[in-house]
């Protein structure tokens, strides 16, 4: 061996990660954007230490390690994926912790590298504190429960392992179609000890991010399918923006006139006024998207994995002969729904297929639906934004005036509740990477740890935060990180009195909200049907650092926002909202299944739909 450096494993660690970078399209830029975490006693005197004394390399506290996680994931979304973070975590419940936002990015496939503690390597202390034990082997432990949720799993017994697993971990990161969370395992007393590694490990490296190309077969074959189409659909999903296609997307939909419908990681594929976008599709799609969807003879996805919103749970698509063209990086997606598969970058097939079909054009008669329902959508959303509700705004309403306030580069972020379907609905994208949806995993919580992660990847745009009471109360402590940081947010959190999206589908289900609703338990039903909860989640969000502004109707938000922009830290806009003003669902469905028997009626009724809805669920088998 060569020259050496004599360094603990974390302090070799902190070298390599400082020197990663990856290029795409000739620009080259730094992988990690430092490290997030908490300190505990399986990390502080090992990786704590080694970040100590890298000072350039920045450690960010954060107050829950799945927080962590969370804005590392929203940050390497918002860089669509070349740029993250590593995360880490001492042994036990900071490790497990990290679970839900490891299952997150990978479920999204975000790449995302945690460095949780672990116990003793060699053994001869154990058990130690927050060690769980096994009677059959002394090989388990909790970090072994990350294993299904991330793409590449090590545990580092020794030093000199990490010579082999760090670039291993690397090679998954950047990957296109691999990436997801990594997790290195890192007992702490090996952190803490040295070794002589080879110079040549910390070296700059840079990996490069690759286009693949289709192959001339499968592109023949997907372009005499879209000559044959009479009523083709592009479903654009993330890898549309992961992969930068936007403007290629653009120049192939208005060249051949096909619709395009987005899934929620593909929202803002096109700008909203492009002709031939028809906004979302699916459970949560819009009335011109599924109807579309609904007579197409042929379905192009693009970077989509066909999640059951996507598709209305198999009963989108019910043309008796459509096919499928599906335009992925991941083989495992390429071929979903016995499509003609194109395995390759979006941008790159794209611009492929682009030259391929020169000239083609979908029929004046197709066209002239496609323009007639975008229409007729454009005024369902005027509709619904300007809907005059008496007593308190509904939630359209309420999204109407944030896009309002909104500029064109200015990000929208929500993940869970009811605000995800509405959005994807009504939500006017101008510019991608400006509607920001976790909802591979529709994570509550996910919201304002992700948002700093956006705001760090781009502090020149303003991030606009839209959250439910119920999911606000899961993860509020980030605020204090975004004081700590200087990142400013604007959250706008909703007041319904509860679980308002789970609310709905219960009372569709037959099951009248039970559980739903934030409301003391009563002495008389023995429910938690009594009055609503004193919540003051004003006097919360003022506590941990924020400046908060209680709206006061429709007219108030809209002050309220103006407000906020104006201001110098993250600031909370608290707005009541009519909770059973809903938006309607647009020819759509979503598999929920329907207890089979019940003494209620409600739920009879609702199974009696259900097994009619099921009956439209198709396979695609070619």
């Amino acid at each position: 061996m060569g020259a050496t450096k004599r360094l603990t494993t974390a302090q070799a660690i902190i070298a390599f990660l400082k020197n990663q970078h990856v290029e795409r399209d000739g620009k080259q830029n730094a992988f990690f954007r430092g490290v997030l975490g908490i300190f505990g006693h399986g990390n502080v005197a090992g990786i704590g230490q080694a970040l100590h004394q890298n000072p350039d390399f920045p450690y960010i506290m954060v107050r829950n390690e799945q927080s962590a996680v969370h804005l590392a994931a929203g940050h390497a979304k918002m860089s669509n994926r070349m740029s993250t973070y590593a995360c880490t975590s001492s042994i036990g419940p900071g490790a497990t912790n990290m679970i839900t936002g490891a299952a997150l990015a990978t479920i999204n496939r975000l790449p995302v590298l945690l460095l949780p503690g672990d116990i003793f390597a060699r053994r001869n202390v154990a058990p130690v504190l927050q060690q769980l034990e096994s009677p059959f082997t002394q090989d388990t432990g909790v970090n072994d429960c990350f294993k299904p949720v991330s793409r590449y799993w090590d545990r580092i017994y020794r030093p000199e392992q990490i010579i082999t697993a760090l670039p291993e971990a690397m090679r998954v990161l950047t990957s296109p179609s691999d990436t997801g969370t990594v997790t290195l395992a890192l007992p702490q007393d090996v952190q803490a000890e040295a070794y002589d590694f080879p110079v040549e490990l910390f070296r700059r490296r840079v990996w490069l991010v690759r286009r693949p190309v289709p192959d001339p077969v499968s592109l023949g074959r997907a372009v005499e399918v879209i000559r044959a189409s009479r009523r083709p659909f592009i479903i654009a999903g993330g890898g549309v923006l992961y992969s930068e296609a936007s403007q290629s997307l653009a120049q192939f939909a208005a060249q051949t006139g096909i619709p395009v419908g987005e899934t929620q990681a593909g929202k803002g594929s096109l700008a909203y006024d492009h002709p031939q976008c028809v906004g979302a599709v699916g459970a949560t799609g819009t009335l011109a998207a599924n109807r579309l969807a609904h007579d197409a003879d042929l379905v192009v996805g693009i970077g989509t994995r066909y999640s059951d919103f996507t598709t209305a749970s198999m009963t989108a698509f019910q043309n008796p002969q459509v096919r499928f063209v599906n335009i992925n990086v991941a083989e495992f997606d390429a071929y979903k729904l016995a499509a003609v598969p194109l395995v390759a970058d979006a941008r790159v097939a794209l611009e492929e297929l682009r030259k391929a079909l020169d000239g083609h054009h979908v029929s004046t008669e197709y066209a002239a639906r496609v323009a007639d329902l975008k229409q007729a959508w454009e005024a369902e959303v005027d509709r619904l934004f300007h809907l005059n509700n008496p007593v308190r705004p509904a939630q359209s309403e309420i999204i109407g005036a944030i896009w309002d306030a909104c500029g064109p580069r200015d990000v929208l972020l929500s993940a869970a509740g009811s605000h995800p379907g509405d959005l994807h609905k009504l939500w006017r994208t101008r510019t991608p990477n400006t509607y920001h949806l976790e909802y591979g995993y529709s994570c509550m919580g996910y919201e304002i740890p992700a948002a700093i992660g956006v705001k760090l990847a781009d502090p020149s745009r303003e991030v606009y935060v839209f959250l439910g009471d119920g999911t606000y109360l899961m993860m509020p402590s980030e605020i204090v990180t975004s004081i700590q940081e200087g990142v400013k947010l604007i959250i706008v959190l909703v007041d319904n009195h509860g679980f308002a999206s789970i609310g709905g589908l219960s009372q569709s289900l037959g099951g009248e909200g039970f559980g739903t609703h934030f409301r003391t338990r009563s002495t008389e039903s023995g429910q938690l049907d009594g009055e609503y909860l004193p919540v003051d989640f004003a006097a919360n969000a003022r506590s941990l650092g924020a400046h908060v502004l209680q709206a006061e109707g429709l007219a108030g938000f809209r002050e309220a926002l103006q407000t906020a922009k104006g201001l110098d830290r993250t600031t909370v806009v608290l707005v009541e909202t009519e909770r059973e003003v809903r938006v309607p669902n647009y020819d759509s469905w979503w598999d929920v299944a329907v207890a089979e028997i019940s003494e209620s009626k409600s739920i009879r009724e609702a199974r009696a739909m259900y097994e009619e809805a099921r009956r439209k669920q198709r396979y695609y088998l070619g």
